[in-house]
């Protein structure tokens, strides 16, 4: 094992530069859940206006904000229509079940991508014997697709569909930066399409926590008593907050060095003889998979040896993630040992 780690295994490992550590210091705070940080108050603001929408709410993790939204959208016996890998519905440990007593269903997207023909056809026609369709929710960028990004004409004809059905329309936007910066969309084109979207700090733009969802003024107002029974009320969360307004201001564009590391990645590990497939780096995600002669446990240990975290993504499947932590150096010595693997 070397000295210096090189952690690919997600853009979550990441530590506040020392300019988003002054920042935080030097934050105005009070108690959030009297509504009374102004910090908290000014990147609720911010974050919502990027987006054209009128208010957000502060909440510790990506995890929280689309439960609560979720929960906010449904009732029990009705039904979330998503993409099957979606993260609401594999990585945040059945909440939609748990918290909202919602059906689930489950669609095959092209990478995580759904058409706006499958989703009106998942609708449920009113049936005494169906759950009620409640929420459309998409991913974008898409986790298990690989960082894959949506076409904006794409969403439009989703969210056209959705409006025909009087159907409210969800965005899990953890990584939607990475996906606004690899397309060139712009953010407010989101708030027209979307009812609800929830943005993740502590990925991509490199905050230590948080994530922020966003909505209408009446629809924020009525998340506050969700975020509180899930035990999401912060007292003086300013000083977290004041990291999600540097990183707004100083880490999105940046995220376009993370996307041209990750497609250097992709390359290197495409030209290897025990790689099967690498999937198209779109973002900063790249996701492969091995030969079977190559098994991914022993995989992951030799790089573990050579200093480089990776992470398993399934059955012979890795994932490498770039960050604001890793440098072209650090690229290159990644490509290295790839190479002589």
């Amino acid at each position: 094992m070397t000295d210096s780690v090189i952690d690919l295994r997600s853009d979550t490992v990441t530590r506040p530069t020392p300019a988003m550590l002054e920042a935080m210091f030097q934050a105005r705070v009070g108690d959030d859940v009297y509504e009374e940080d102004p910090t908290v108050r000014a990147l609720e603001q911010e974050a919502a206006a990027r987006f054209g929408l009128e208010a957000g709410l502060f909440c510790p993790s990506g995890t929280m904000t689309n439960q609560i939204a979720i929960k906010a959208h449904t009732e029990p016996l009705s039904e979330v229509i998503c993409e099957q890998n979606s993260h609401i519905y594999l990585w945040e440990v059945g909440g939609i079940a748990f918290h909202s007593g919602a059906s689930v269903a489950l669609l095959p997207g092209n990478r995580g991508r759904l058409t706006a023909a499958q989703v009106e056809a998942a609708i449920r026609p009113v049936n005494v014997h169906y759950p009620t369709t409640s929420l459309i929710s998409l991913e974008n960028t898409h986790n298990r697709g690989g960082g894959s990004c949506y076409a904006l004409a794409e969403l439009e004809a989703i969210a056209e569909v959705a409006r025909r059905h009087q159907i409210p329309l969800h965005l899990d936007g953890a990584r939607i930066f990475n996906a606004l910066v690899a397309t060139g969309q712009p953010a407010q084109a989101y708030g027209r399409l979307f009812d609800t979207i929830s943005v993740c700090l502590s990925k991509g733009l490199g905050t230590p926590v948080g994530s922020v969802l966003l909505g209408s003024k009446q629809f924020i107002q009525k998340t506050k008593r969700i975020r509180k029974v899930m035990g999401g009320g912060m007292r003086q969360a300013g000083y977290l907050a004041a990291a999600g307004l540097y990183a707004l201001e100083h880490n999105v564009e940046r995220l376009a060095d993370d996307h041209r590391r990750a497609r250097q990645l992709g390359t290197t590990l495409a030209a290897q003889s025990y790689v099967a497939e690498v999937l198209p780096v779109e973002t900063n995600l790249v996701i492969f998979r091995l030969q079977d002669t190559t098994p991914a446990e022993q995989f992951l240990a030799r790089l573990e040896q050579h200093g480089i975290r990776a992470a398993s993504f399934g059955p012979q499947m890795i994932r490498l993630v770039t960050h604001l932590d890793i440098d072209d150096a650090m690229i290159s010595r990644v490509e290295a040992v790839l190479d002589a693997m």
